[in-house]
């Protein structure tokens, strides 16, 4: 049970954060929903109170873009004043395949919302982490991190930009950041894991073309081949609140089970380099 524990869950508002929520909120635990649309976040908490019985003390919706380095250190500035602990951060949010876009501080819009953003999250609510440990970080990576790599001539995408090699090196990032992570918080109480939930349906996906024609069949397909998502969630939810993973550090989980990485997304020598690069890039000083 999850009673007394408060869990922040950024892109909680639909798909697999979502049902993250929904599977807290039925084990007892407080969630508070990091959204960039306050008005959808708003709209998904009434609809998970009225799914779960929830009250709107376990139910808390916060502003959060994590395409403005800004936005961050703003929602970081209030958890940390309003929350007197933080027991898990699931860094969810994603963005998938979209065309070349800029955050707002310049990055490119993959790399910049799903590792940078959430470097940023994490690093600045990292104290109050510590003094709630034992606690726990859970990260929200993809099996298409297998066809990324790090390129450190070229991390903002200005030299070319191919959709889907930019989603897949976003997701080598965020397990190349709990490696490193993973190595900085032995012995802190805290701990951090990633996860592939595998293919979910959710609305992830709204920027990969399929062809009207084909629509029917495409979600017909989808609907028998690919992960509901509440079972999406399953290992979000393991991660957050079962005692098996327990001081368990810096793993990778798919369907509940550890994983195996390939070799490039567990090289402490790459993992070091970019987390330096990274605190560059958000202006981290230390």
């Amino acid at each position: 049970m999850m009673n007394g524990k408060t869990v922040i869950i950024t892109g909680a508002n639909s798909g697999i954060g979502r049902a993250t929520a929904v599977g807290i909120v039925k084990l007892q635990g407080r969630v508070i929903l990091a959204c960039r649309d306050r008005s959808r976040a708003e709209g998904a908490a009434l609809e998970i109170r009225q799914e779960t019985g929830a009250d709107s003390a376990q139910l808390v919706v916060k502003q959060l873009d994590l395409a403005s380095l800004a936005s961050v250190r703003v929602f970081c500035q209030e958890i940390v004043k309003e929350e007197s602990r933080l027991d898990v951060l699931i860094n969810n949010a994603g963005v998938y395949q979209c065309p070349y876009t800029k955050t707002e501080d310049g990055f490119e819009m993959q790399f910049g919302v799903n590792h940078l953003g959430h470097f940023l999250l994490t690093h600045l609510l990292l104290d109050l982490l510590k003094r709630s440990a034992p606690s726990r970080i859970v990260v929200v990576s993809s099996k298409l991190y297998k066809r990324g790599h790090i390129n450190f001539e070229d991390l903002n995408s200005e030299q070319s930009y191919d959709k889907a090699f930019a989603y897949s090196r976003s997701k080598l990032a965020n397990l190349l950041f709990t490696c490193e992570l993973a190595r900085r918080l032995e012995c802190t109480g805290v701990t951090v894991n990633a996860l592939t939930p595998g293919i979910v349906r959710t609305n992830l996906g709204r920027h990969v073309q399929v062809p009207v024609l084909a629509k029917p069949l495409f979600n017909l397909i989808s609907r028998s081949l690919f992960k509901s998502p509440e079972e999406g969630a399953q290992t979000s939810v393991y991660l957050a609140s079962s005692p098996d993973v327990d001081g368990v550090q810096g793993e990778c989980f798919a369907d509940c089970k550890p994983q195996t990485l390939l070799d490039k997304a567990i090289d402490q020598e790459v993992a070091s380099k970019l987390w330096d690069i990274s605190e560059v890039m958000v202006g981290i000083t230390t």
